[in-house]
């Protein structure tokens, strides 16, 4: 899979299920998807590194739901965190579509460019939720130095 085929679909997997429906419906009329199997919900397990680099340990279960489409000669696979079948579906739609050039190009920039937005958004908002809990203790000792 190449490196640009990986972005896209991690972009469609964390995607809000409303957005990239909205996206999808926005495209207007689509080929016919053929479903190759519909979407599963089942469990994955969640691996974890002690120290975030050391030894890995299986942290738990987590649920997803799977799906694969058939568009023309392209196959779409989407596999997302939840129990959601319309997002599943509609990120392996996307992932057919944007295999073929003809539609890639129009899928990149209706549904990938807005996603894009939306998550750096969510990043930098996180980022600054973080920022307003630090505590510099570099100040704090010096606070109580200078009491």
């Amino acid at each position: 899979m190449s490196v640009e085929r990986a972005g896209w679909m991690r972009l469609l997997a964390l995607a809000s299920p409303q957005t990239l429906l909205d996206g999808v419906r926005a495209l207007g009329p689509l080929p016919a998807a053929v479903p190759l199997r519909a979407p599963e919900i089942g469990l994955v397990m969640v691996r974890g590194r002690v120290g975030g680099s050391g030894d890995p340990f299986n942290l738990g279960e987590a649920t997803v739901t799977r799906a694969t489409v058939r568009v023309g000669s392209y196959d779409g696979y989407a596999c997302i965190l939840g129990r959601n079948a319309e997002h599943a579906e509609a990120a392996a739609l996307c992932d057919a579509l944007l295999r073929d050039e003809r539609w890639h190009a129009r899928v990149d920039a209706a549904i990938l460019e807005p996603l894009r937005r939306e998550q750096t958004e969510r990043a930098l908002q996180r980022r600054r939720e973080r920022a307003a809990t630090t505590a510099d203790f570099v100040s704090v000792v010096r606070e109580r130095e200078d009491a």
